[in-house]
């Protein structure tokens, strides 16, 4: 099993300016905002340091420290890049877009990791893409979110006047850094640190570019208020409705992808010979906002991981049933339900039964969320034209967004292995959405 990969994300932004206009016009804003955009979201640029056990691992950042921006030009067709009409594309043609963090160093017994890397490229008269990769390590998505939106605000407010002082120079909400904050009644660290540096031996280090290919499905606000209605239809006659309230875009969605990448994986032409047992639990995991889930405050503006993992299971029989989309929507809806009881109950065994599920179960993961806000970041040129979340390709996740285009509707991007697995999973897709 190998650990969260680093977070890949791409913003496309249309530009129809050459690259020496870029350079010349926008490039120093843009490194001048990330400058006092770091001033207050620091642990960005400082590094992770990994001493050897059973010392804590911890960030560090220290006066000097930097955060590396690349700038570069490319000649590939802007459009083609995010244009899901002339079906899936090779993931591989996105990840030249997508920075490398420098490779970690040593520093006495102890290794000391970079946390954050970008990049910007030009398409000539065409568009803008900036690239992100950060760990996980040092935020979560709405960390991560917060960040992006405040540097895309600076970078504008310094565009839209000719003369700014420093000081103004400030996101609407600061990033919160009380590590106080987050208070641990249950004794959580050491567990957490055990259970870290006992699987730590067994994770791929490097797991590399999968060769996949990926798309784009995107669900229009009409769609995901017919799957709620048909949701509450379905609580109406079901004996069990403490899901209902929490049928939100988030839940719906993640059901209706569960069941029909199942189905497309177990189905599928080149999986025939699967053997599975009806009883088998089959799992779907993902992860929940802490912040106004604990019973200690947090603030909203926390920046860092305040994340619980949440597991849901049901049985093979049942997912793949004429009901498995009911079904699904009806355990995860539960399992945000219990969030509220208790956001922290069995976090001393996450570790491990993310080890277990990923190696015995069949599972499937999902990154991102609507409500996280990835076209909010204009940094002078408008909303972004789409967004991508690169590292899905190598975790083998389904990933999650608000729709660009139409407030309400959802994307759902995925990256799997050939072609035809991504055309039957169209095929299953279009066809659930017809019976609901």
């Amino acid at each position: 099993m190998a650990p969260l990969p680093p977070h890949a994300a791409l913003y496309f932004y249309r530009y129809p300016h050459s690259t020496p206009h870029f350079l010349q016009t926008h490039l120093p804003n843009l490194k001048r905002s990330l400058s006092l955009t770091l001033r207050h979201f620091f642990p960005f640029a400082g590094k992770l340091v990994l001493p050897p056990p059973p010392a804590k691992p911890h960030i560090l950042f220290t006066a000097g420290d930097s955060v590396t921006l690349t700038v570069a030009e490319s000649s590939a067709e802007f459009n083609r890049l995010f244009a899901d009409n002339d079906g899936p594309r090779a993931a591989e043609e996105l990840h030249p877009f997508v920075p490398k963090l420098p490779l970690p160093r040593r520093e006495g017994d102890a290794s000391v990791a970079p946390l954050l890397a970008l990049q910007v490229c030009v398409f000539p008269n065409s568009g803008i893409c900036i690239g992100v990769r950060f760990s996980h390590v040092a935020a979560d998505g709405r960390a991560f979110h917060h960040f992006m939106k405040s540097w895309a605000f600076i970078c504008k407010e310094r565009g839209d006047r000719s003369r700014v002082h420093e000081n103004e120079s400030l996101p609407p909400l600061l990033p919160c850094h009380d590590r106080a904050a987050v208070e641990d009644p249950d004794g959580l660290e050491p567990v957490f640190l055990n259970e870290w540096w006992s699987l730590a031996s067994t994770w791929d280090k490097d797991a590399g570019p999968a060769d996949t290919v990926r798309t784009t499905f995107v669900l229009g606000q009409a769609q995901i208020e017919r799957l709620k209605r048909w949701a509450t239809e379905q609580f109406a006659n079901d004996n069990d409705s403490t899901s209902l309230r929490h049928a939100t875009s988030f839940v719906v969605t993640c059901g209706l992808i569960w069941v029909c990448l199942t189905k497309s994986q177990e189905f599928g032409e080149s999986n025939t010979n699967i053997i599975s047992n009806d009883s088998d639990p089959y799992y779907f995991i993902f992860v929940a906002d802490c912040r106004n889930r604990l019973k200690f405050r947090i603030p909203t503006t926390y920046f860092g991981n305040c994340l619980s993992i949440c597991f849901v299971s049901v049985k093979r029989k049942e997912l793949l049933g004429e009901n498995g989309i009911f079904e699904a929507i009806k355990a995860i809806g539960k399992r945000v339900a219990e969030l509220e009881r208790g956001a922290l109950v069995g976090a001393e065994k996450w570790m491990l039964k993310w080890k277990e599920v990923a190696e015995l179960w069949k599972h499937v993961t999902v990154a991102g969320s609507p409500k996280l806000g990835f076209y909010d970041s204009d940094f002078g040129w408008g909303r972004p034209k789409r967004t991508e979340s690169v590292q899905i390709d190598v975790s083998g996740a389904f990933s999650l967004a608000e729709n660009g285009d139409e407030k309400g509707g959802v994307e759902v991007g995925l990256a799997l292995s050939t072609r035809a697995k991504m055309s039957y999973f169209k095929a299953i897709l279009e066809q659930s959405l017809k019976l609901i």
